[in-house]
């Protein structure tokens, strides 16, 4: 069943796509690179493929899916906002913040 659907639906020749959601029976995918998500059937999808994975050329390109997580760490990481000396966020907060609020 692969056959010809298989590879339009898995990024065609060139063209990679990421794994964003798996279901029972279809698969959700999107470009790399940018574009619309779209459905296929998850038999057009390569064995053992997971979330998150790359699929090129009706394969997994571990390589591109590494590169891939790694740019999204580091831009997660520029994203974090730092924690001041002195704040304890292990602790938790003591109580409703709105009590006083709600009496």
């Amino acid at each position: 069943m692969l056959g010809a659907w298989g590879v339009a639906a898995c990024g065609g020749m060139s063209g990679a796509l990421q794994v964003e959601v798996l279901e029972d029976e279809v698969a959700q995918v999107v470009p790399v690179g940018g574009g619309k998500a779209y459905v296929v059937p998850r038999s057009t999808l390569p064995p053992g493929a997971r979330e998150g994975d790359v699929v090129r050329e009706g394969r997994l390109d571990t390589e591109l899916g590494t590169r891939l997580a790694r740019e999204v760490a580091e831009w997660r990481a520029r994203l974090a906002v730092p924690v001041p000396d002195g704040l304890d966020l292990d602790s938790g907060a003591s109580g409703s913040l709105t009590t006083s609020k709600e009496q």
